[in-house]
């Protein structure tokens, strides 16, 4: 494997800051607390496997945090995969706490925050796998947020060995045999984690949850003519990417249910006494349009009449 980073190679006084901006570089952005700040040790081998990255990592006894502040940067959709050769560690995610150990793997999800504790020193190997990988090769097609699976035996530990293999003989593979392996050990990880109890599935509640504040955060901004998907994700802890994700569960995308819920609030208002005493205009301009010639072709394309249409006819 490629060693990418490897502290060894600086002074002691460099090492915290090095690892922090290495992580940020190699994984996602994050913050870490250093228990032993005058001794630092840890180094980051990496080889990709096709749609897998496998990283052989020494982390010393510190605490990871990612927070939603990170969350917005990021454009990665994926899991990690936690493979422990010796030492331990606690993945705190969605209020459930998992240990990890040599016999116990624990996946869990890049974009939603964690704290992951290391006890001690730790040596594994993280799998980063995007979501639609895992996903498309699962029986059960909810994908869990975090959990356990045993690498102490059955497929689980099939799983570990396969990774183990692979990653020490990486240089001596060729791209096309890494992507053909990389292929087998999704095949093998999707296999333990159907195996595995599920906590919680991403696929359904968290999804449904975030969702859920996204569009009440639009709602409450819905009258700002400069409301965008970047300021909605940011706003959120969210990447962009993640936020049109989230809106497939509504069959369209957030801009064309931002649109239609401004639409929405502009015929409610012209059709109901609330609006009698109002401008066209200005109840369009009220929900977020900057423009009445742009509200009213968009009202027509959607409703089939003219705001004027209804107004009128809410006056007879």
């Amino acid at each position: 494997m490629q060693t990418v980073f490897d502290t060894s190679r600086l002074t002691r006084d460099r090492r915290n800051n090095a690892w922090q901006e290495a992580l940020c570089d190699l994984y996602v952005n994050l913050d870490t607390n250093i228990i032993d700040r005058e001794d630092y040790r840890g180094f980051v081998k990496e080889a990709r496997f096709g749609a897998v990255t496998i990283t052989d990592t020494l982390l010393s006894k510190q605490l990871i945090k990612r927070r939603r502040k990170h969350l917005s940067r990021v454009d990665k959709d994926c899991f990690y995969l936690q493979l422990i050769q010796r030492g331990r560690t606690n993945v705190i995610q969605h209020n459930h706490e998992l240990a990890s150990n040599g016999a116990l793997g624990t996946l869990f999800y890049a974009s939603e925050t964690y704290d992951l504790q290391c006890v001690d020193e730790v040596r594994a190997y993280y799998l980063e796998i995007p979501r639609d990988s895992l996903n498309q090769r699962l029986q059960n097609k909810s994908l869990p947020v975090s959990l356990n699976f045993s690498t102490g035996a059955g497929i689980g530990r099939v799983a570990a060995d396969f990774c183990l293999a692979i990653a020490s003989q990486s240089e001596s593979i060729g791209e096309a045999d890494r992507e053909v392996l990389g292929d087998e050990l999704l095949d093998i990880v999707a296999l333990a984690i159907d195996r595995a109890p599920r906590p919680e599935a991403i696929g359904n509640v968290v999804p449904k949850a975030k969702l859920h504040t996204i569009k009440a955060y639009i709602e409450q901004n819905l009258s700002n003519p400069v409301l965008s998907l970047p300021s909605i994700a940011k706003a959120n802890g969210i990447s962009l990417r993640y936020l049109h994700y989230l809106f497939r569960q509504e069959d369209m995308s957030p801009s064309d249910w931002i649109w239609t819920r401004r639409l929405q609030r502009c015929h409610d208002l012209l059709a109901t006494s609330q609006g009698m005493d109002r401008s066209v205009t200005d109840i369009a301009y009220s929900a977020g349009f900057s423009s009445s010639s742009h509200f009213s072709n968009m009202f027509k394309a959607k409703f089939g009449f003219r705001p004027s249409d209804l107004r009128r006819k809410n006056l007879i």
